[in-house]
């Protein structure tokens, strides 16, 4: 990888990794870590109607997540299927839609992703809005953890749960669309949830908790972009595995 290439890709990395983090966070305290896995293959049919179409695949990705959001919060509201039920319907009919019209030659990239064909256009376009996603996340941060506690007791502080729970599911499909570009379809739910499960390990409230996820996820990304320029390696699945070893290694350090 060429070293304009590889600092642009660094950059993206780094705020979508420190995003992820952040966002993952809430995902593993509200129990969603398999919803956060499930919900990054839902983007596929749009990814593949992008790489069909010719335009870029983010807007595809985006798209397809955000009527699957819709879809979601929509039925659930009407009837009694929790989320996880529905996530796990539209995961597999989306999975099953997207490996169908993909095409063959872009198949891998769609599923592992590929930072390297980053340009700078949207590599501006992403840090921008990892940013605007980080200070929404921290904006309902503490109204996510208090219904998550308690749905009852948050509605009765004047907290409306059900919008919140919508913008927050909005910021996922964002996140998920941006880190298809470093990990694809594939592996973005682990970019979410490990380097969260890695802060667990070792945070000591829930101020320490959201910071350490939020740094794992930068240290992932940053690390495994790294990692596979010297190694000649898809940056991928190297991202994938420097958030796995940065969570075995909290293990050593884990609280009792």
């Amino acid at each position: 990888m060429e070293t304009s290439t590889l600092t642009l890709s660094v950059i993206v990395g780094g705020f979508i990794g420190l995003a992820s983090g952040y966002l993952g966070s809430l995902m593993v305290l509200r129990k969603m870590a398999l919803v956060g896995d499930a919900l990054t293959h839902v983007a596929l049919p749009g990814l593949a109607i992008g790489l069909l179409f010719g335009f870029n695949p983010f807007f595809g990705a985006f798209s397809a997540l955000l009527l699957a959001i819709v879809l979601i919060w929509l039925i659930e509201n009407r009837t009694k299927l929790s989320t996880e039920t529905l996530v796990g319907i539209f995961f597999a009919t989306s999975l099953s839609i997207g490996l169908l019209i993909t095409p063959e030659p872009e198949l891998l990239e769609a599923l592992f992703g590929d930072i390297s064909k980053t340009v700078l256009s949207e590599a501006i376009m992403a840090s921008i809005l990892s940013i605007v996603a980080i200070m929404a996340v921290h904006k309902i941060y503490n109204s996510l953890v208090l219904g998550t506690m308690s749905n009852d007791l948050a509605s009765s502080v004047g907290i409306r749960t059900k919008k919140i729970d919508f913008i927050f599911l909005l910021i996922v499909a964002l996140i998920v669309a941006l880190g298809i570009k470093i990990v694809g379809s594939l592996l973005m739910g682990s970019l979410v949830i490990i380097p969260a499960a890695a802060a667990k390990n070792l945070a000591r409230n829930l101020s320490s908790y959201a910071g350490l996820s939020a740094l794992f996820g930068l240290a992932s990304a940053i690390g495994g972009i790294y990692l596979s320029s010297l190694l000649n390696f898809s940056p991928g699945p190297i991202v994938v595995l420097s958030s796995a070893a940065i969570f075995f290694i909290s293990l050593i350090f884990k609280k009792s």
